[in-house]
């Protein structure tokens, strides 16, 4: 998932930079989704983890 975050957000990237505004707002909208998605799925792991260490 990370990966794809970090996908939309070069794509984002590459449509600013050649001018298309729209299409690099929505990819770089889809990569912040993306990326919370994953940071919290990521901490949600990481108490588990510890959790079940105990």
């Amino acid at each position: 998932m990370l990966q794809a975050a970090v996908a939309l957000f070069v794509i984002a990237l590459v449509a600013a930079v050649f001018g298309f505004g729209g299409l690099a707002a929505g990819a770089a909208g889809i990569a912040k989704i993306l990326f919370f998605v994953f940071l919290v799925g990521a901490v949600i792991s990481l108490i588990f983890g510890l959790i079940r260490r105990r």
